[in-house]
């Protein structure tokens, strides 16, 4: 059965891949498809499912700044969020069952305003996964996602672990030692090398270490998995680390949104509900732009940022069928929910991929916080006198500064997206700010771009180059302009965008290495 479920799953990913959707789009709806033939999801499905959503955890916490949940910005958006959103559902809700609509007739006030708190969570799967496709999981308004998500997510555990009455061991005092181990495991994630052991060290910390450790002092497993990813975010390896279970992660976060799809009987009066819960998703949406907002961040931080939490969450599924265990919640209620989380996936996920269309549409009638207002990351950018950009400051830009500072001194700025790294540079002596290359208002920030004589793509990520690419030409900039690829037809394509020179990275390594052996092996052939 579950050979059928992966042949339904890869051809429904191919023909949303085809209609440039997100291939979970198409998962999703092989589940409703299979449900609706009769199947039903198996036990072995539920556990890949549960080991795809640990693992999505592990690697967001290897990826996890804790500064970053510390920030007013991101706890607090988060929890005013998470009142004013269950509020504004409680009453519309409350609406619905004044005005007699479908099974909302039925519900008491408790019973709507767990509803409600159910509503008010946004997709982590769904976000890490539109963010990781289009390469901005590091950009601002990402790592404010990904923040109010986690945030979230604690506020799920909190619920999940008072609602069935489950209080930790004693023994989970144990737990307050992790911090006491982390030279240990990052002696061990040194020992590992690069190999099957590092995927298997992961998979140990993630489902042992982790999961399996705060499962067994009565916390919920997918925690322990997030704090042990934040534990080893530290370490020089940890992005290695993510990249290698990356693959893994996918295959099981297929069985993740084909479980979503098998999980309830689709049914008239819940399919009306999910319609109804729909119309609402407008303003959950509008409440996390105006409550980012206030916190003086630009008007595309705050769009899109709101555009990747403009969804319901499998946590509100979660919530839902626990309240529905526990008789909290008629079973209409769950598949409501069910249909409404899938369809808001389907909704979400052209807006996310148009967002910085969407954003360049909208910018000219949302009002933009005044220069002197703004958040300290969003102020404006000066190049100093500076003649040489290099966007993206990873191991291609921090090669290509090196070198072009030995002919041309200190003429050059580095643009980095991840202000830790860009901290990092200017310790060793490079002059890098932290910046987001792909974000429109960094050059509309960018004081005297005339000056720049010339500008190095080096982002790791194709589309990065290209968006960037197209807003030095909306820009009207006049210099020189250099980039990396990975493809002949991405060279093709960037050159015909009117770069002046594109580079094939690989073709460009066996070069450099070759010149490398020759230089300083003068072999005598």
């Amino acid at each position: 059965m579950e050979l059928f479920f992966i042949i339904a799953a890869f051809f429904t990913g191919f023909l949303a891949l085809k209609c440039k959707l997100p291939p979970l789009v198409g998962f999703l709806v092989a589940g409703f498809a299979l449900h609706a033939l009769g199947f039903n999801s198996s036990e072995t499905l539920g556990t890949f499912a549960d080991l795809g959503v640990t693992l999505l955890l592990f690697t967001i916490g290897l990826k996890l700044d804790v500064k970053t949940l510390l920030a007013k910005e991101i706890w607090a958006s988060a929890t005013i969020h998470n009142l004013l959103s269950t509020t504004f559902f409680f009453v519309a809700l409350l609406c619905f069952k004044i005005l007699g609509i479908t099974m909302m007739a039925d519900l008491n006030l408790g019973q709507l305003l767990l509803l409600g708190f159910s509503l008010s969570f946004s997709s982590t799967v769904f976000a890490v996964k539109s963010l990781q496709e289009k390469g901005e999981m590091n950009a601002t308004y990402g790592n404010i996602a990904i923040g109010i998500l986690v945030m979230q997510d604690i506020f799920a555990v909190l619920f999940l672990t008072i609602s069935t009455g489950k209080t930790p061991e004693i023994t989970a005092l144990i737990l307050f030692t992790l911090p006491l181990l982390r030279p240990m495991f990052y002696k061990l994630l040194d020992w590992v090398g690069h190999g099957e052991m590092l995927v298997l060290y992961g998979i140990f910390i993630a489902l042992v270490a982790g999961a399996g450790l705060f499962e067994l002092v009565g916390m919920k497993p997918d925690l322990g998995a997030l704090i042990l990813g934040m534990l080893l975010a530290g370490h020089s390896k940890a992005s290695e680390l993510s990249k290698s279970l990356f693959n893994l992660k996918e295959m099981f976060l297929v069985c993740f949104f084909l479980n979503i799809g098998l999980s309830a009987t689709p049914t008239l009066s819940g399919f009306i509900m999910a319609v109804l819960l729909l119309t609402l998703l407008p303003i959950k949406g509008v409440l996390y732009y105006l409550v980012l907002n206030s916190f003086k961040f630009r008007v595309r931080t705050s769009l899109l940022t709101s555009l990747t939490l403009f969804n319901y969450s499998e946590f509100g599924l979660i919530v839902g069928g626990l309240s529905y265990k526990m008789g909290w919640l008629p079973a209409d209620s769950l598949v409501a929910i069910a249909i409404a989380v899938s369809l808001s996936f389907i909704i979400s996920a052209p807006l996310n991929r148009f967002g910085h269309e969407i954003y360049l549409k909208s910018m000219n009638w949302l009002k933009e916080q005044s220069d002197e207002k703004l958040n300290a990351k969003d102020q404006r950018i000066c190049s100093g006198n500076s003649k040489v950009l290099i966007l993206g400051m990873g191991r291609i830009g921090s090669g290509a500064y090196d070198e072009l500072k030995k002919q041309y001194g200190d003429t050059i700025l580095g643009i980095e997206l991840v202000e830790s790294a860009a901290i990092r540079h200017t310790e060793e002596g490079r002059n890098v700010i932290s910046g987001d290359a792909t974000d429109p208002d960094f050059w509309e920030r960018m004081i005297d771009i005339s000056k720049i004589q010339l500008i190095l793509l080096s982002m790791p990520n194709h589309k990065g180059n290209e968006f960037a690419l197209e807003l030095l030409n909306k820009h009207n900039y006049q210099g020189q302009i250099a980039a990396i690829a990975s493809y002949p037809d991405q060279i093709t394509a960037l050159k015909e965008q009117g770069v002046d020179a594109a580079f094939n990275i690989y073709n460009e390594a066996g070069i450099g290495f070759a010149r490398h052996v020759t230089e300083h092996l003068k072999p005598k052939l």
